[in-house]
């Protein structure tokens, strides 16, 4: 993308290297405001009509919102594991792009997050679809790598992410319009980073497939049949199954197949001058 190299190289040296792990830290800590010292989260929350009444503190703060509140012992395991996966696939993602085009893809995430919210300005917004950008962006990079189920069982993550995409689309069928401009917003995030190197991929493939489907029929026409019948011109290559024999009272070398060995007129040798 020439435009991102420009960016990097005018901006690059005020990317935040580890930038997941630090939006990782800002949840952790809010989480703990909220328990602990009774803060209340909505205040940092993202809802527009609350920045037009003048709280400008909230587009940059609901980023640190964490996913619950409240946890029970259970809650707060998944929680910490799906923490440590979003950090993970965030390291991940900066190692393959850079760190700045790492910051790019978040901050276009929440960019584009806010900006759906104020078509909705009386609801919420949220940024679980920030962190669902980073699993599809991991996915689509890494599809073989597996994941453990419940810590047991183990799946590919591009499955995981064909979830993802379904719900998605039940999200943008039957989800209010708060809903649908969320998820566009994350799709948008991706497509902007990865539609270049699908239509490339989809091209590539369609390449492939023609240039396979030429080879076969160059050697399926480069290679001579071992038997072909004399009166009907079936082939060992037009028909794998047929039995085919000689006749021998035919003159020369020819070959019938199992339909025509016991009746046909047979051939002989033109009588000579």
């Amino acid at each position: 993308m020439p435009l991102l190299n420009r960016l990097e190289r005018a901006l690059g040296r005020y990317a935040i290297t580890d930038l997941s792990l630090y939006l990782v830290i800002g949840q952790v800590l809010v989480l703990a405001l909220a328990l602990f010292g009774g803060f209340d989260v909505e205040r940092i929350a993202l809802r527009p009509d609350a920045v037009f009444a003048g709280q400008l503190w909230r587009p940059f703060t609901f980023i640190f919102v964490p996913p619950v509140t409240s946890l029970t012992m259970t809650g707060a395991i998944f929680l910490a594991f799906g923490w440590y996966i979003f950090y993970l696939m965030g390291s991940a993602l900066e190692h393959h792009w850079g760190v700045f085009r790492f910051n790019a893809f978040i901050f276009l995430g929440w960019f584009l997050t806010l900006a759906v919210s104020f078509i909705t300005p009386g609801a919420y917004a949220t940024n679980a679809y920030i962190a669902a950008t980073v699993f599809l962006a991991f996915a689509y990079l890494n599809p073989d790598f597996v994941m453990y189920i419940f810590f047991i069982l183990p799946l590919k993550i591009k499955w995981l992410a064909l979830l993802q995409w379904l719900g998605y689309a039940y999200l943008v069928a039957v989800g209010d319009l708060a809903q649908r401009l969320m998820v566009l917003a994350s799709v948008g995030n991706f497509l902007c980073f990865f539609s270049r190197d699908i239509v490339l991929s989809l091209k590539s493939g369609r390449r492939r497939m023609e240039w396979q489907a030429q080879q076969f029929a160059k050697e399926r026409n480069d290679r001579d049949p071992r038997h072909r019948c004399h009166v009907c011109g079936k082939t060992d290559l037009t028909d794998p199954t047929m039995d085919f024999r000689y006749c021998s009272k035919c003159s020369g070398d020819e070959c019938y197949c199992s339909e025509h060995i016991g009746h046909h007129e047979h051939v002989t040798d033109p009588p000579k001058l």
